[in-house]
């Protein structure tokens, strides 16, 4: 069956890191009806907020089709900087949060910009460890992800 941008997908995210920075892991989890799919991966240097990024954005790629999602995350900074504008901002302006000062991440900040262009993505804050069993799912994908032995670099860590 072929997923129509009315088909929604609804997705929780969550990042974890031993130390920030340090080793870090994400976890996804994307439920499409009766369907189910959790992914998960590692960097062995880098921090909680491009974990939590990384969450969005394996999840929204492992995405088929053009889909209408609702993403949960317990990132105030990824749903605050989509859904207030900022990244957008940041971006208009050479990937600068203001005169002075570089925005952090806009690697993945681009890569996100883009994955929402593709889809209609609606970002949707939860509270963390408040007991959300798939918010709890991802944490715990994560947090292992972070443990795996041999993990990658994180090319756009600096």
């Amino acid at each position: 069956m072929t997923k129509t941008l009315s088909d929604r997908v609804i997705i929780y995210t969550d990042g974890a890191c031993t130390g920030n920075p340090g080793a870090g892991g994400y976890g996804a989890v994307l439920i499409y009806g009766e369907h189910r799919k959790e992914i998960a991966g590692g960097y062995r240097l880098t921090t909680n907020n491009r974990m939590e990024m990384m969450a969005a954005i394996a999840a929204l790629k492992a995405l088929k089709n053009q889909c209408t999602v609702t993403l949960h995350s317990d990132s105030k900074y990824i749903v605050d900087a989509v859904n207030k504008g900022w990244a957008k901002r940041w971006q208009a302006n050479g990937w600068k949060r203001n005169k002075k000062e570089a925005a952090k991440n806009p690697d993945l900040w681009q890569e996100l910009l883009n994955l929402c262009q593709k889809h209609q993505v609606e970002f949707v804050w939860v509270k963390g460890h408040a007991g959300i069993a798939e918010n709890e799912r991802c944490d715990a994908l994560a947090v292992a992800a972070a443990q795996q032995p041999n993990l990658p670099p994180d090319a756009g860590y600096c």
